[in-house]
């Protein structure tokens, strides 16, 4: 420990503490030494930082036993160490490409635990015995707890990149999850899932050049959020009717008494079911949800978008800043183009290859916007040809400055001559 850096010694030294007042055949801190025991055991190292949403759940088990007050004492010092430890680790040598790498594992977690939730919620519609209802009801709870957790750290691990890539803000603390509703402590899991330190995940991903450190994002020009000019003769995106909007508040009716009677669950399942609904209906949603008081679905609707096929995840971008919310459009393109250059690539052949050139050029100029530029010769190394050209018309739309790094980049990868 005397090589790490001190906040995080002192933040390993604090959850040491806590987690030796638990007990630890129960309650949350059981599961997680359960499910991620080598994990747990780096945290309590200080060599690995526990997401956020652990350290909460472990001051939920606090509470439980010794009373909210005592958690309440803790909660404070737990968020003032956990700041100053994730800034330590964040500030170390290659942190950047660290984050990135277990951002993209997240994502996949994220997208994995969405589909666990349907296909459970499918069988629990169609279970014929009360015993098999009652078994479906328990995992539908973890899973939906998987997704919860999985969908704050999406969060957490955006919000330290996008910290690293603007050094000169600072970092906000996490916000904290949405607790449990009630108190009792956690029963037993039946089986695994996410691991909450995303270490083991990491460690088995395929061997490869670590990506480079995202660069300074900047601010997008022009009425559409990639800073482009409609090219003649491409329609605007359709606006919709009245037929969009009743379906969209049928849809945030249903998921307001899904919220209600605690169907938490179900309530996941029909927010990936409307990630999917025409591009045109999402500002209805969006819409509809802040009038509802439901901010919190609204965010997770954005992420189960962003994991839509590029050219969908455009459509959503493109009517969102038609509607008028440019920093949904954004927020919506940045979580988006968190996928392996190789994806980026073929979502760019796909589009171009459609004539959908407006589109291919929005989604270049959002990944242009977070990404560096040695993240943009590996797009264009699949095709130079055609994707150096449309990089750099699109770097353009980012600013002057992208532009030249990008030709810079463009020429040391042996891309453009």
């Amino acid at each position: 420990m005397a090589q790490l850096p001190s906040a995080a010694v002192d933040f390993a030294r604090f959850l040491a503490g806590l987690t030796a007042r638990l007990d630890r055949r129960s309650g949350w801190l059981a599961v997680f030494l359960e499910r991620d025991p080598d994990g747990m055991g780096a945290c309590l190292a200080g060599s690995e930082l526990p997401p956020w949403d652990v350290v909460d759940a472990l001051l939920q088990d606090l509470a439980a036993d010794q009373g909210a007050a005592a958690a309440r004492t803790e909660a404070a010092t737990a968020r003032a160490l956990h700041a100053a430890a994730t800034a330590a680790h964040d500030g170390g040598p290659g942190a950047a490409a660290a984050l990135a790498r277990r951002l993209d594992v997240m994502l996949r977690e994220r997208r994995y635990t969405a589909e666990r939730l349907q296909e459970l919620a499918a069988h629990r519609a169609t279970a014929t015995t009360e015993e098999a209802a009652a078994a479906l009801d328990v995992d539908l709870a973890w899973a939906e707890d998987d997704h919860r957790r999985a969908t704050a750290r999406c969060a957490e691990l955006r919000a330290r990149a996008d910290a690293l890539a603007a050094p000169a803000t600072p970092a906000p603390p996490p916000a904290a999850p949405e607790r449990p509703t009630s108190q009792a402590k956690p029963r037993k899991r039946p089986r695994g899932g996410a691991r909450f330190a995303g270490i083991a995940e990491e460690a088995a991903e395929p061997a490869g050049p670590a990506p480079v450190a995202p660069a300074p994002a900047t601010a997008v020009r022009g009425a559409r959020f990639a800073g482009v000019a409609e090219p003649a003769g491409e329609p605007a995106p359709p606006r919709p009717g009245p037929e969009e909007a009743r379906a969209a508040g049928g849809a945030v009716a249903r998921l307001h008494a899904l919220r209600a009677q605690d169907r938490g669950g179900e309530a996941h399942v029909l927010l990936a079911e409307l990630a999917g609904w025409p591009a045109p209906r999402l500002p209805l949603l969006a819409a509809e949800l802040h009038r509802a008081g439901l901010e919190a679905d609204w965010a997770t609707l954005l992420w189960e978008v962003a994991t839509l096929p590029p050219a969908a995840l455009v459509a959503a971008a493109d009517a969102l800043a038609a509607a008028g919310r440019g920093a949904d459009a954004r927020q919506l393109l940045r979580q988006g183009v968190a996928r392996p250059a190789p994806e980026i690539a073929d979502a760019l052949h796909l589009l171009t290859g459609d004539g959908r050139e407006r589109q291919a050029r929005a989604l270049a100029g959002a990944y242009l916007a977070v990404r560096s530029p040695e993240d943009a010769a590996g797009v264009a190394r699949s095709d130079p040809d055609r994707l150096v050209p449309l990089l750099l018309d699109a770097a353009r739309g980012v600013s002057e400055e992208r532009h030249w790094d990008l030709v810079h980049a463009f020429r040391v990868a042996g891309v453009l001559a």
